[in-house]
This record gives structure tokens, sequence and C-alpha cells, in this order.
């Protein structure tokens, strides 16, 4: 009893003790007693290690580092946003398949809840080299299968970027916002079984499969998104409600 009476007492003491710690407006608001989180952690195919996207909020920077399975010791920084003033971020990255290139997110902008579009950077582990995709804001960008050919969708359609030639080339046409969407899933799909990428590459990396979306006949849904400025903008966009006409969806190869 008098050994539970001391142990109550010390915790006591040291709980009053921490409580009386002034804190200051720097603790605060550069979070400090913010709980510690992980952005995203990657297992590679080719070694026992794994990546980690960390942030210092210190000095404001993003790292892709990596770390030994065996040990749970960082081994080396990938790369850092510092590095390079094009990167403002590290959103989410993605490697080929010598896991020795790298898709780099930055300038993210939510859609749904999953679905997002980005700047995307191609960055080579060997030269060190950070290259932009394009300068437009595409969706789910993939590395074929020997690395030389990034398939990637934007405003409905599919394009592929080839890293020999360096040109762009647009593979489907008839892509258009509240009516076809190639390659990438409409909003059912998206919100009810949480993937968005609706296409991929075969094996020899010169075919892509990939799901067409037809929700023409789809009634629209409309809501008012407070963003920037004075007055609300309102956001259209196709919900099927039940009982109501559903989309249609068509798998195609190219």
């Amino acid at each position: 009893m008098k050994k539970f009476s001391f142990l109550w007492i010390a915790l006591l003491t040291f709980t009053i003790s921490f409580a009386q710690k002034q804190l200051t407006l720097d603790e605060i608001w550069t979070g400090k007693f913010k709980t510690e989180g992980m952005d995203e952690l990657q297992a590679l195919k080719n070694t026992n290690q794994y990546t980690v996207l960390n942030y210092d909020r210190a000095k404001n920077n993003f790292s892709i580092d990596l770390y030994d399975f065996a040990t749970l010791t960082k081994v080396a920084t990938l790369i850092n946003s510092s590095d390079f003033k094009e990167l403002e971020s590290i959103d989410g990255y993605t490697f080929d398949a010598t896991e020795k290139k790298m898709l780099i997110a930055t300038n993210s902008t939510p859609i749904f809840r999953h679905s997002f579009t980005a700047v995307y950077y191609m960055y080579d582990l060997n030269t060190k080299k950070l290259s932009k995709l394009t300068d437009k804001a595409v969706q789910e960008p993939t590395f074929s299968a020997d690395g030389q050919k990034i398939a990637y969708a934007y405003e409905n359609n599919l394009y592929v970027y080839d890293n020999q030639t360096n040109t762009h080339s647009q593979i489907t046409t008839d892509g258009k916002k509240n009516s076809l969407i190639n390659g990438i899933t409409d909003w059912v799909y998206e919100e009810e079984f949480a993937f968005v990428k609706a296409y991929d590459w075969n094996k020899t990396g010169d075919k892509i499969a990939y799901i067409k979306f037809d929700e023409t006949e789809v009634p629209e849904f409309s809501m008012d998104l407070y963003n920037q400025g004075l007055y609300p903008a309102q956001h259209v966009f196709k919900y099927p409600k039940a009982g109501e006409k559903k989309c249609t969806r068509f798998v195609a190869y190219i």
C-alpha cells in the first residue's frame, strides 16, 4: 500500500511539473507537439530495402530516403527537394521496373477523394538528372515495362511520352468532360472501389489496355465550391443516384 502511494505521489508531482512548463507560440505553430506520421512508404522489389517520403518541417524540404529492412536504418537519400528549385514539394513518387528511374509529383490539386492532377518530373537515380514530363498537370503517369515510355491521362484522354525521342503522342481523342473518360475511373468507381487509374501497359511496353467510361446519359449534380474570391464557383459533374441511368464501360486496347 505504501509502495502504491509513493508511485501515485511521484506521478502526480511529475504531471504538475510538466503541466507548468512554459509553451511558446513558436512551438505550437511549428508543429513541435504534432503526432508523428508517415506520408508514404514503398517496399522495393529488387532489394531488401524500402523508401519513405519524409518532410523536414524546420528546413521546409522534402526527401525520399532509402532504408534497410533488416536494420530499419537509413541507408541514403535518393533525392532532396532542396537540391532542385523546381520541386516546391514532393507529393508522391513511383519507380520504373528497374527502380533506377522515378516519377515525382509536385503542385498537386485534388479532384475527388483519391484523384488529383499534378506536375510530374522524371528523375534518373544514376545520372541525378531531373526533367519535367510536361508543363501540363496530368493524372496517373506510369512507366512502360522497359522504362522507355510513360503513359498519362490529361483531360479525359490518354497520352504517351517517349523517352528516346522526347515526344508526346495523344492516343485517344474522344475524351470530353462529363461525357467520355479514357483510362481514368468515373466518380462512382473511384468512390466505391478506391482506385483511379483504369489503364495499364502490357509486358512488352507496346500496347495499353484501358477502360472507357461513357457517362453521357448520367444526370448531372452541381455544388458550390468556396475556394478563393468573393463568390463561390459552381462545380457540375455526373452523379448517378439510385434508379437513374448509369455509366457504361468498355475495355479497349491500343
